[in-house]
């Protein structure tokens, strides 16, 4: 449901585009990054980290889904392809699950109930959701962070953007705009070049590469604490 850049220490901006598979990694949901950027603090491995469209708060995402038009775009979709997974690894979860009983699930959030959250040892999905949301947990990251989300994103409510975390926290950058829905952020009226999306994460990775110590003081970042 977004993209994450994790930006690996050593390299250069030619290592980015020529040997992109020691530097940058995919991910489906950027929460895992803030989440990880947040648990390891410096010892994270990585110098930089941005996210686009990430959810911030897990149980507003899922009530953004519920929704009628979310729910008749997205959840049910959504919902239906979770199904597929599960099945296609039946023999193995059905030792450990009600397979059958998860299969009933007419949403994200049932399906987290009755699968996900009892997966990871939650207690409640109302504990694995609270423990999803990255939000309350960025005063807990070192690295440089750039995060970029529009105000009309369906899987982002507005409701839930840290904004006022943010504004004491000089290593994250939350770029918002009124415009750009999950993952598009496109720019001018035929929109077939580069996206705002795309301009804005060259631009990143160029100064993380390229300027690495301006970042840092920037961000009052020591050079002593990435090594730690």
């Amino acid at each position: 449901m977004c993209f994450t850049l994790l930006a690996r220490p050593h390299a250069t901006v030619t290592d980015v585009w020529s040997s992109t598979t020691e530097v940058l990694e995919g991910r489906s949901c950027c929460m895992v990054l803030l989440n990880y950027l947040a648990h390891k603090r410096t010892e994270s491995g990585l110098v930089a980290g941005i996210t686009i469209s990430v959810p911030w708060d897990a149980l507003k995402f899922s009530s953004s889904m519920e929704e009628p038009l979310n729910w008749l775009l997205f959840n049910r979709h959504i919902t239906k392809s979770l199904h597929q997974i599960l099945n296609r690894h039946r023999k193995i979860l059905e030792k450990v699950v009600d397979v059958d009983y998860v299969l009933k699930a007419r949403s994200i959030r049932e399906f987290d109930e009755r699968f996900t959250s009892l997966m990871f040892g939650y207690n409640s999905c109302m504990d694995y959701y609270r423990d999803a949301s990255p939000g309350k947990k960025l005063p807990n990251t070192r690295v440089p962070i750039q995060c970029l989300n529009a105000a009309d994103d369906p899987f982002s409510p507005q409701s839930a953007f840290p904004v006022s975390i943010v504004q004491d926290l000089p290593n994250v950058a939350l770029v918002l705009t009124a415009h750009g829905g999950h993952i598009a952020f496109l720019q001018g009226f035929f929109p077939r070049g580069e996206s705002y999306m795309e301009r804005l994460f060259g631009q990143f990775v160029h100064a993380v590469f390229e300027h690495p110590k301006e970042i840092k003081r920037a961000c009052g970042i020591k050079e002593e604490q990435m090594k730690d």
